[in-house]
């Protein structure tokens, strides 16, 4: 291997070189790939469990050893029957040295640039924080109130219970009207009248 990036296409050929011989037994099922293909390649990346591409030539995404230590890892985890969750858990943001290990490859080389490590949140795996009580200018928190029939009212604010109480006694002319003309989700549709 020469200390270069790769096309994706040529990365995919390099994963397929790493993996072959009888050290590799393959995916233990007929639902996963023995060696990933271009597509799903990027699909590891758009989901953090490879990192994006090191850089672009025009439109071209280049990839470099980091890649194919990532990739060759994910690839010997799954040939050992691990859950893609379970390798995102252990992979994701792992040090070259330790994917090297996995992966079970000698000697890859240095990109001709230094890369800085990538380490992606695990977004799948934490709760999100709560709002902040203050929004940024030019958004709003809305608020709604259930309405009969399946009618929602949206505010630019979150009501009170006895504000959404008040609201629905006073929509009861509305979703009478709603009803009449079959434009709730609860209308029968033989009853649904047509507006044109």
């Amino acid at each position: 291997m020469d200390a270069t990036e790769w096309t994706l296409d040529e990365l995919a050929a390099r994963v397929a070189e790493a993996l072959h011989g009888p050290a590799y037994p393959g995916a233990p099922n007929g639902r996963v790939r023995d060696v990933p293909d271009a597509r799903a390649i990027r699909w590891y990346s758009t989901i953090g469990l490879v990192d994006r591409p090191s850089g672009m030539r025009g439109r071209t995404a280049l990839y470099g050893p980091r890649h194919l230590l990532q990739l060759v890892a994910v690839k010997r985890r799954q040939a050992q029957g691990h859950k893609l969750a379970d390798i995102q858990a252990e992979l994701a943001g792992a040090p070259d040295e330790d994917l090297r290990r996995i992966a079970q490859l000698r000697v890859v080389p240095n990109p001709p640039r230094a890369q800085p490590a990538v380490t992606r949140a695990k977004f799948w795996a934490e709760r999100p924080a709560p709002p902040s009580r203050s929004t940024p200018p030019g958004t709003h928190t809305l608020g709604g109130v259930d309405l009969e029939g399946g009618a929602l009212l949206l505010l630019p604010q979150v009501p009170t219970d006895a504000d959404a109480a008040a609201i629905r006694e006073a929509a009861r002319p509305l979703i009478d009207l709603l009803t009449e003309r079959g434009l709730l989700a609860d209308t029968p549709a033989e009853t649904a009248k047509t507006t044109e």
